[in-house]
């Protein structure tokens, strides 16, 4: 990465704030992924705890964490300027806090604000809303949830920095907030959406995972779709520029999964994994330069889950082992180290990372056991340990009782 590079990188950052280190994932994002619940054994020299929690879903966003129970109870901890945190307050918090008394489903956390499904169904989301990204009808923050709509048939929600996107049970896909850059999917207009808007008529979408400035989605068919600003190739269309509804990503029918981080994409296609876009913390997992269509990183074919934030990149494989490369200056990557790395390294020994998967500027997974590990940075107290100084390998979080 040249100094003009290194340098463009800080700036775009420094102009999203610190926060936007978005995310994601996406989705499983940041891609939110649920644990399997069954015992497994830590790796030798890390911390256990006794009779922790068990954690089915982890999302991790600009400064903040959250996390679902297996008992469906919500908690949230870190940074909470917008509200992002639901315990209706500004304040940080450096430890889990419970969000409400309700019993929630799925939860996806974007920079600055927060959206959740609960188990009827219903969409609720909190935090900042400068662009409309709660889907409410204004863009009035807010420091607990407020529900979207009145529809009971949501099954699935990512929140990007200042957009939102979430799938309904009858597989339409609607999303929502800041569309500068046409990443809400339905054209070049509105410049903004406060309420959720349909992304064409198809009705088979999978998931969906929002970046910072595009989004890409599966559909039940194993197709891939983007669209939004490809300004390093992010969309994998073979070309920059934008797009302002759904594109095809090639002609491959086995997608299974994709996380759009700040301005790259990953995604898995039968057990092998693939990604595009800026690479200049190493984020694809290869070497080299920018990429404007899908790059297999290694020939593994063992891939399961990925998620993706911000410039770096975190995946497991069915052995239950964890790998993470790209932008590693808060240790993110988990390795120990505080330097960039431009292919999957692994995250310790452990063989039980088989849960739920999230990154940003900090990273946290959950294991077999249902325990929850988080790492990197923590100057919002995002790591849930109670401090705000971050580390950069895993250490448990432990969720009150």
């Amino acid at each position: 990465m040249n100094g003009h590079q290194d340098g463009r990188l800080r700036n775009r950052w420094r102009r999203a704030t610190r926060l936007l280190a978005a995310a994601a994932a996406m989705c499983t994002g940041s891609v939110v992924l649920t644990a399997a619940l069954t015992t497994g054994p830590a790796a030798a020299g890390e911390r256990v705890a006794l009779a922790a929690p068990a954690v089915t879903t982890v999302t991790a966003g600009g400064a903040h964490t959250c996390a679902i129970r297996a008992d469906g109870g919500l908690w949230c901890w870190g940074s909470n300027y917008g509200g992002q945190l639901g315990d209706g307050t500004t304040t940080n918090r450096s430890t889990p806090t419970r969000v409400g008394t309700a019993s929630w489903a799925g939860v996806d956390a974007g920079s600055g604000h927060t959206c959740a499904v609960r188990t009827d169904g219903t969409l609720w989301c909190w935090g900042s809303n400068f662009r409309g990204q709660l889907g409410d009808g204004t863009t009035t923050s807010r420091s607990a949830p407020v529900q979207v709509g009145t529809a009971t048939t949501w099954a699935r929600v990512d929140a990007g920095p200042a957009h939102t996107c979430a799938v309904r049970t009858d597989g339409t896909l609607w999303c929502w907030g800041f569309n500068r850059t046409s990443q809400l999917g339905v054209g070049s207009s509105p410049y903004t959406a406060t309420t959720p808007l349909q992304v064409g008529t198809a009705t088979n979408w999978a998931s969906v995972s929002t970046g910072f400035a595009h989004t890409c989605g599966v559909r039940t068919d194993g197709t891939l779709w983007c669209w939004g600003l490809s300004s390093d190739g992010q969309l994998g269309l073979g070309t920059l520029g934008s797009q302002t509804t759904p594109a095809q990503v090639g002609t491959a029918t086995t997608w299974s999964g994709v996380t759009a981080g700040y301005a790259h994409t990953c995604g898995i296609r039968s057990g092998t994994l693939w990604c595009w876009g800026e690479n200049g913390y190493g984020q694809l997992g290869v070497s080299g330069n920018y990429q404007t269509a899908p790059v297999q990183v290694g020939t593994v074919a063992t891939w399961s889950r990925v998620a993706a934030s911000g410039d770096a990149t975190c995946a497991s494989r069915s052995d239950g082992s964890l790998w993470c490369w790209g932008k590693n200056a808060t240790g993110q990557v988990g390795d120990g180290t505080t330097t960039h790395r431009f292919a999957p390294t692994r995250v310790g020994t452990a063989t039980t990372w088989t849960g739920g998967l999230a990154v940003t500027d900090h990273s946290c997974a959950i294991r077999t056991d249902g325990g929850l590990w988080c790492w990197g940075d923590n100057s919002g107290g995002q790591l849930g340990d109670g401090t705000t100084v971050g580390r950069s390998s895993p250490a448990e979080v432990i969720l009150p009782a």
